[in-house]
Order: structure tokens, then C-alpha cells, then sequence
């Protein structure tokens, strides 16, 4: 059966391997692009079946944030599944930057990541009905800090918790929440990182590689699934045993 799909930050990344393979699956989807409507739109058109839709919005502008899950609502016919994948990864080491960049760095990441992410789903709720999904993208820097972005981090941790407070909420709903936490993926974002620290970076895994998005995208699409509704409220770590939490 076709679903109505909307993943934020989906033009690339872990958002453009799962656009694809929900639309690989016959679901219809709604890319969302913050400031990049031509990747948006090439992805859209690239994709396999009908019916999918770019949509875009700064995720800190709550009243943006209003229209385009709405828009998504209305050109999908509804919206069954949520990824909440969109995030910002930006450097403000507390002894490297001033006060105001300090506050600067704090105040974007928190209303991209967590309180972004929180609109959107609010949003989205109001068109799901039940048997819908809400998947979000955390990270294993939840569990293991992030000392260059703490913002990152601290956001990303505020993404566990609040999708186990909202599995509680939405399961009587029908609605299933499960977030995933994957470690480093070979994406746009980890590029520079790649560039100067990839045999430290890769040798943190046994496999001694890092993800390829496709593989997020994969675990992603399963726990969106029907099958996947007895895993709501858990945070699944998906970093090739990079880092190992108690």
C-alpha cells in the first residue's frame, strides 16, 4: 500500500537515500529542502512512481514550518509517515569562540534541530491518522558528546527524549515513534571531517569504515513499517559498533 511520506532535510544525505527508497517501495514523498530547491526538485524528478512533491521551509520559522507540512499534506493526500532527519552541525567549541558566537551557535541549533523537529511533528500529527510513524535521525554524539558542536549533541539528546515522550503520547493514536542514532554516515556533513581525520575516523569501528547512507535509509524505512510499531520509544544505535552504550 502507498504511503504519504514527508522527510525534512531530504535533498541529500541520509534524507535523499530515504527518498529514495520509500519511493523504491511505492510511497509517495515530500522532500524537504531548507535552501536548495534544485537539488530538491532533481531528486523529485529522479525518483521512481508518481506523485512526489518538494517542499520547503527554514525550520526555525515555526510559521514555515506550518505551510510546508501543510503543502505536504495536501499534495500527498495526507501524511502517514514522518522523518524528522533535517540538522545542523554547527562548530562552537566553548574555548575557541566569544560569547555572542557562543550564543549564536546555541540559539540556530536548538531551533533547526530540536525545536524544528518539534514543530514539524506537531504539524504532521494533525494530518496522521492511525497506523502512522514518526521516525527521527539522532546521533550517537547524544551518548557520547560532541565537544567542537555541543550544540549537536545536547540537540540530539533532547531528540531521544522527545521522541519516547511522544511515542507515550501518539501510541494510543496508532502512532509508533522510534528514533535512530547513527554514527558517522558519508555524507556532505562528514566531508571535511573525512578529509582530515578518515583513518582515525574509520578505525573507530571494527569494520573500520563508516556508514554509507543507504544503510541509514534502509533501517529508516523498516521502522517506519507496520512490523516495526513494538519498537516505539527505543533509540536504536546504528554506528557499526563505533561506540557502545550501557
Amino acid at each position: 500500500m502507498s504511503r504519504a511520506v514527508l522527510i525534512t532535510g531530504a535533498s541529500r544525505g541520509i534524507g535523499r537515500a530515504a527518498a529514495i527508497a520509500f519511493a523504491e517501495r511505492g510511497d509517495r514523498v515530500a522532500v524537504h529542502h531548507r535552501d536548495n530547491a534544485t537539488l530538491a526538485e532533481k531528486l523529485v524528478a529522479d525518483l521512481p512512481g508518481s506523485g512526489h512533491v518538494v517542499v520547503g521551509a527554514d525550520l526555525a520559522d515555526p510559521d514555515a514550518v506550518r505551510t510546508m507540512v501543510d503543502e505536504a499534506a495536501q499534495a500527498l493526500g495526507g501524511i502517514d509517515v514522518l522523518v524528522n532527519n533535517a540538522g545542523i552541525f554547527a562548530p562552537h567549541r566553548i574555548t575557541e569562540v566569544s560569547y555572542e558566537q557562543w550564543q549564536a551557535g546555541w540559539r540556530r541549533t536548538v531551533d533547526v534541530n530540536l525545536i524544528g523537529a518539534a514543530n514539524v511533528t506537531y504539524c504532521a500529527v494533525q494530518h496522521m491518522k492511525s497506523g502512522g510513524a514518526i521516525v527521527n535521525v539522532s546521533s550517537r554524539g547524544a551518548f557520547r558528546g560532541e565537544p567542537g558542536q555541543p550544540g549537536y549533541g545536547a540537540t540530539k539528546a533532547g531528540l531521544n527524549a522527545m521522541g519516547q515522550s511522544l511515542a507515550v503520547s501518539l501510541g494510543p493514536l496508532g502512532i509508533h515513534v522510534v528514533t535512530v542514532a547513527p554514527g558517522f554516515v558519508d555524507t556532505d556533513m562528514a566531508t571535511e571531517s573525512l578529509r582530515t581525520r578518515g583513518p582515525e575516523l574509520r578505525g573507530q569501528s571494527p569494520f573500520n569504515r563508516i556508514a554509507q547512507p543507504e544503510e541509514i535509509a534502509a533501517a529508516i524505512v523498516w521502522f517506519a513499517s507496520p512490523e516495526a510499531q513494538w519498537a516505539s520509544g527505543t533509540v536504536v544505535d546504528l554506528n557499526g559498533a563505533s561506540y557502545l552504550r550501557t
